[in-house]
């Protein structure tokens, strides 16, 4: 059978040489799927892993049939959870729209957001944000959403696991009714099939694999490490021994440990690496990618913000230093390897403390870890990282009882025992000035008729 090309699905010439300059010509999967359902114009849910092309599936639709808006707001709206994805989509669209009239603007939390309101002065056709600057730019009467016609979430998983929910919810509110919905994701959550039941009319659903499989294309292997300390000397040893770790994704947990891990590794191989995660400017994060990408550097350290959509070409490796709490992260995190046509590698190092997590990436995918041998040349380093550190437990504790004194509420002496006998006059005679003034006159009678 012939396989299809994107001249089949009668793109318009300027996009089509713009793929041809791209070096796309023939679609993915789930771009040959999706294209013809977007363009029906019903709404449309696309359950894909990632590095399946699912940004030109929803795009090249949208992009046919676009037309320019004379009143200058936006008609095409596209919400993804990351500042780096409205950066890598914002770009291939400009790409795209090239040799076209559409004015497309990207914008994200994190920048001055009076600067990001004269970027509207001359008008929006195509908007890509995040969707807490989005609803705030709407807020402030900056752009308007009445005129969307097409509203595109990329991946809309990981939005409701980030708490957009009450911004994406309020940005419904902002737009019309009439409109197309076209939703992407890795994978199907219970809040997804909420949101879906709530706000969309019954989407057409295009599946290329279920929720949690495995891609095909990446090798999947693991270590059994001691602790934090020991996974740095095993890493260490595979970047000097394998010499196919030529572009290289590091995953840990959160960034204090992303940190720690950088710096041992810059001693250790000296500008070859950098780290990046959500403490790090916009800048910061952008430069480091794009030395990563045109491979000026050798690895990324990094943490989830990483896991998400971001298209980096021929990383041949990504290696979970530390194994995520939550088994899908984990599809994620591999997913940025093996990508498109290309074959990866991820490696998996495990504690004693991480083998449950390891069962439960195992039961979601349907399929086992192979494990590696420790190899024989890498030392084990017995100290502790603090967050490795066992609860101090006291020996002996002493045990306070109550009545037997030492203790805050201690049964008091009998001599300094009170006890209520009801108030002073039921005690003993009231005094003539001691008493109050009903007593005292009665005293003062009975002394006069005395």
């Amino acid at each position: 059978m012939e396989k299809l090309t994107f001249a089949d699905f009668d793109l318009p010439v300027k996009i089509l040489d713009v793929l041809a300059d791209m070096e796309l010509f023939e679609p993915t999967p789930i771009q040959e799927k999706s294209i013809k359902p977007i363009l029906s114009g019903r709404d449309v849910m696309g359950i894909a892993q990632t590095g399946t092309g699912k940004t030109l599936a929803y795009l090249l639709p949208v992009l046919k049939t676009w037309k320019y808006n004379k009143a200058g707001n936006p008609t095409v709206l596209v919400l993804v959870p990351t500042r780096e994805l409205v950066v890598q989509v914002a770009e291939i669209l400009e790409k795209l729209t090239v040799n076209t009239t559409a004015r497309v603007i990207g914008i994200y939390g994190g920048k001055n957001i009076n600067t990001q309101k004269l970027l509207f002065n001359d008008g929006c056709d195509i908007l890509v944000g995040t969707p807490g600057r989005v609803m705030d730019l709407s807020i402030d009467n900056a752009i308007s959403l009445k005129e969307v016609q097409r509203l595109i979430i990329d991946e809309f998983d990981e939005m409701l696991n980030l708490g957009f929910r009450p911004q994406l919810t309020h940005i419904f509110e902002m737009m019309r009714e009439k409109r197309q919905n076209i939703l992407f994701s890795a994978t199907m959550t219970e809040a997804v099939d909420v949101m879906l039941d709530e706000y969309f009319a019954s989407p057409i659903e295009i599946s290329l694999a279920k929720s949690g499989t495995p891609l095909e294309k990446i090798e999947q292997t693991a270590y059994k490490v001691e602790n934090f300390n020991t996974k740095i000397n095993l890493l260490e040893h595979l970047l000097k021994t394998k010499t196919d770790m030529s572009k290289v994704l590091i995953f840990n947990n959160n960034k204090r440990h992303a940190d720690l891990l950088f710096t041992k590794i810059d001693e250790l191989f000296p500008g070859q690496f950098d780290v990046i995660h959500s403490n790090k400017s916009q800048n910061y994060r952008l430069k480091a990618m794009k030395s990563f990408e045109n491979e000026e550097i050798r690895g990324l350290i990094t943490t989830d913000v990483m896991a998400r959509g971001l298209d980096i070409s021929n990383i041949t490796h990504v290696i979970n230093f530390e194994t995520p709490d939550i088994p899908e992260q984990y599809i994620h995190r591999i997913g940025r390897t093996g990508r498109a046509d290309k074959d990866g590698k991820a490696i998996t190092f495990v504690t004693k403390k991480e083998e449950p997590l390891i069962l439960d990436i195992e039961l979601l995918m349907d399929k086992e870890l192979i494990f590696n041998d420790f190899p024989e040349g890498v030392k084990i380093n017995p100290a502790k990282i603090a967050s490795e550190k066992d609860e101090v437990i006291m020996k002996n504790p002493v045990q306070v009882k109550l009545n037997e004194g030492g203790g805050a509420f201690h049964e008091k002496k009998d001599k300094n025992k009170k006890e209520n006998w009801g108030g002073p006059s039921k005690r003993k005679e009231p005094k003539k000035f001691g008493a109050n003034r009903a007593q005292q006159k009665a005293i003062s009678k009975s002394k006069r008729k005395k």
